[in-house]
Formats: structure tokens, C-alpha cells, sequence
């Protein structure tokens, strides 16, 4: 009988990270897949968390420090060596509960593994330093610019702390990094129709969930998140930010609507667009991948949804003819507001991709203009904080399409989130402004008749 392999936390954070150095791979999507590959137990599997989303937030601070002590260019390193000194650095300088001789230990067991014995004897060396001058980083870092001290200090590009403090300000922008690399908190939707709020939280007191109301309605926050996943496997709940429900509630759908979802995957505002319809219209959401198509018609009929149907395409190949009432576009966009969730977005974004997207992004709103119907609604959102890709881009737009008018939500939104001064029907949260809230932007238009 052939023994069955396992590997422990650290090795599986390696794999994990190495891999995400692709451009294409999501970190959180390549830990799960080995998690589940080595049936990881919970503490490993914790730890191997801890690892793999604490060196991507810290990566910029954590390079500083080996830097200091690692006396060749990490750049030439190879993807194994640096991100075992990784490993080991985050052990040394985050994890107090993780004595420093076990860190050491087992990241030189990890280099001799995978790059043999004279780089283990690096590792060892590099580590034992780190280990032993824990005021080394600090000096060093004194001879760099304000800008090289900040980057190094919040473990964000220089390009994008650059940009953050001309457009709001230090104060603001340190607000924002120190929510980027807090671990957050897991926002939930309950699902109103199947359950209401006054059942949900006493099923929370029944399982000891902890929680945070966030001022909009059936939008809670928690910590908690292994003791909520049974009542998302019985679709009861759905895992939303509360800033990722502010388009759908800006759209305000009505009973027996016609609204389209341009680029709806994985589906958490096609379902939330359902529910606020009372499952009674259509909810079109398209997606050019048909795997995720059939995810979101899953995931539907676990909410007790039977309103969504689904188009797999090219949201800018949607054929005309729908004619849907009103119009959900949330663009794919560089994901700044949303840096505490997808860490390994700060160092895989930068100038020139933002400028790809924008262009994008004014390739769909082009032509959700020609699908909407004179009187229809259209709202565009992103998870960006960037103003290219928000307010820039809503102006460019209606210079261009004088038939559509910025309007502010009849009623207004309720909870935290209030309008843009001089901007009828925008809104912008930054990370920080509210507790577990992320960053993301939303803009309400019309096509007048």
C-alpha cells in the first residue's frame, strides 16, 4: 500500500506563494486547491492562511528586511529562495506564538528540500541574522526617502501610495493602508427570501456567532466565518461586502423588471438584485466563461431563486433586443478598494494596467448605453478607488452620450454611505472610512426619453 503524502503548513504557504507569481493565479484560489489536495488539518490549514495572506500584505516590508541581510539582489533570487526567506522573515517579525529556532528550523528544511543543501546553509545564515538584529531594518530604512519609508512601512508600491496622497491626503491614505493590511472581516447578506433578520441573529446566538451591524439593511459583519458557512451552504446567507451592495441598491430594481447583469460573476449581485426584486422579473447576468454561467444558476437555486437566467459572452458582444429595464455594469477594474481581501493585487497592479482597464471599461459602458431603452437606469460600479477608473470615466462618458444624466437614487441609500458633493447619484467609500467596509465606487445615470 503506497503511503499517502502530506506536507505541512509552511510547504503548502510555499507552494501557494510560489505560484502566485504568476500573473493569472489568485492566491486565495491556489491555497484552497492544495488545502484541499493534502486534506489539510484546520490548525495547519490556519497557519498555512496566516502565512500566505500575512507575506503578501507585508511582502514590500518584509523584502526590506532581508534585503539588509541577504547579500546578493533578491530580484535574481530564485521564486523558492525568496519566498522561503519570506516565510521565515514573517515567523521572525509577525508570529509571536512561533518560537524563532522553529521558524528557522523549518524554512532550512524547506530550502534543502527544494533547492538542496548550499542554499539551506543561505537561508540558515539570513535568518539567524534577521533573529538576532531586529534594529538593523530600522536604520537602513532612515537613509531612504519619506515616499521609500512609507512603501516600506505599509508594504505598498511607491507608485500607488504616490497617487493616494496627492488625491486624499496622508491622513487618508494611511487609513487605507492600515485597513489593507488588517485581515478583514467577512461580510454576509441574509437572504430575505428564505429567512428575515430577526430568525438569522437568533440562529447566530444559537451558534455563537459574533457580529457587526453595519447600517444597511440584511448586511451584517463578522469574524466568524466557519460557524456561519452552514447557514451559506442552506443558502441563508450569502458572503457580500456591504459596499458591494450599494450598485444594486443604487439600481433599486423592481418587482417584475427586466435587469441585466453585464458582468455578473460569481454572482453575489445577480442574486442580491433577485432578492431586492422578490424573485419576480428577470435578472440577466452574463459571463463569458460558462463554468461560471452554471455556478451562478447553482448557487440561485440553493437562495430559492428561479429569476436569473444566463448568457455566456463578451458583456460587449450582448446582443440588442433584451431591452432590460435597467442595467448593472460593476466593470472589471484594477481592484484597489478591495486590497485587505486580495493582497497580491498591490504588487501585481500598476500605471499601465489601470490604463488597459479604463479603456475597458469605456468599451462596456459604449455599449451599455446602446442596450438600455430611453427612461432605463443604468449603474456602473467598480472596486477601484482609482479616479480614473470612477469619476473620470462617468465624465468622459457623459461627454460623450449627452442622451444620459447623472441622478441622484430617489430615496437615497441608507446606512453610512452618503453622495459625492457636486456629484448627483456617486458615491465613493474608501478602505477605513467605515468599520468593514471596503473600497469601491458607484454612479447612478438615466437615458432621458
Amino acid at each position: 500500500m503506497q503511503k499517502k503524502t502530506s506536507i505541512n503548513a509552511r510547504e503548502i504557504a510555499l507552494l501557494t506563494l510560489v505560484e502566485c507569481e504568476r500573473e493569472e493565479v489568485k492566491s486565495e484560489q491556489a491555497l484552497h486547491r492544495y488545502l484541499n489536495k493534502y486534506k489539510t488539518a484546520r490548525n495547519d490549514s490556519a497557519l498555512a492562511t496566516e502565512l500566505v495572506n500575512g507575506i503578501l500584505r507585508f511582502r514590500q516590508s518584509i523584502d526590506s528586511i532581508i534585503t539588509a541581510f541577504y547579500h546578493h539582489k533578491l530580484k535574481k533570487a530564485s521564486p523558492f529562495l525568496v519566498n522561503i526567506l519570506r516565510i521565515g522573515v514573517y515567523q521572525l517579525r509577525y508570529l509571536d506564538r512561533i518560537p524563532d529556532w522553529a521558524a528557522v528550523s523549518q524554512c532550512v528544511d524547506l530550502a534543502r528540500k527544494y533547492k538542496g543543501q548550499h542554499i539551506a546553509r543561505i537561508v540558515n545564515g539570513v535568518l539567524r541574522s534577521v533573529a538576532a538584529n531586529p534594529q538593523k531594518t530600522v536604520s537602513s530604512l532612515e537613509m531612504q526617502n519619506p515616499l521609500q519609508q512609507l512603501a516600506a512601512a505599509t508594504s505598498h508600491p511607491e507608485w500607488m501610495l504616490e497617487r493616494w496622497m496627492a488625491r486624499y491626503g496622508e491622513d487618508r491614505t494611511r487609513r487605507v493602508t492600515s485597513y489593507n493590511n488588517t485581515p478583514p472581516l467577512f461580510g454576509l447578506r441574509i437572504n430575505t427570501l428564505k429567512t428575515n433578520k430577526e430568525a438569522m441573529l437568533k440562529a447566530f446566538a444559537d451558534a455563537s456567532v459574533e457580529f457587526i451591524e453595519t447600517g444597511l439593511p440584511s448586511f451584517l459583519l463578522t469574524k466568524d466565518f466557519h460557524r456561519t458557512e452552514p447557514f451559506i451552504t442552506l443558502g441563508l446567507l450569502t458572503v457580500q461586502n456591504p459596499v458591494q451592495a450599494l450598485p444594486c441598491l443604487l439600481l433599486d430594481p423592481e418587482e417584475g423588471e427586466t435587469v441585466l447583469d453585464m458582468c455578473a460573476a460569481p454572482g453575489g449581485k445577480s442574486t442580491f438584485l433577485a432578492e431586492l426584486m422578490h424573485n419576480s422579473g428577470k435578472v440577466i447576468a452574463v459571463d463569458r466563461y460558462p463554468n461560471k454561467c452554471r455556478t451562478i444558476r447553482e448557487r440561485a437555486s440553493q437562495m430559492a431563486i428561479s429569476v436569473i437566467t444566463t448568457i455566456d459572452s463578451d458583456a460587449r458582444n450582448v446582443p440588442a433586443g433584451i431591452s432590460p429595464a435597467k442595467i448593472l455594469l460593476d466593470a472589471p477594474c484594477s481592484g484597489t478598494g478591495v486590497l485587505a481581501r486580495r493582497p497580491e493585487l498591490r504588487w501585481k497592479m500598476n500605471r499601465e494596467k489601470i490604463t488597459q482597464l479604463v479603456a475597458l471599461q469605456e468599451s462596456l459602458l459604449n455599449h451599455a448605453a446602446t442596450l438600455l431603452p430611453a427612461g432605463g437606469v443604468l449603474v456602473y460600479s467598480t472596486c477601484s478607488i482609482e479616479e480614473e477608473e470612477n469619476m473620470l470615466q462617468i465624465d468622459r462618458f457623459l461627454q460623450k452620450h449627452p442622451e444620459f444624466i447623472a441622478e441622484s437614487h430617489p430615496r437615497g441609500l441608507p446606512g453610512p454611505c452618503h453622495e459625492l458633493s457636486g456629484h448627483p447619484g456617486a458615491y465613493l467609500t474608501l478602505p477605513g472610512d467605515h468599520e468593514g467596509f471596503d473600497g469601491g465606487f458607484a454612479q447612478r445615470l438615466r437615458k432621458q426619453a
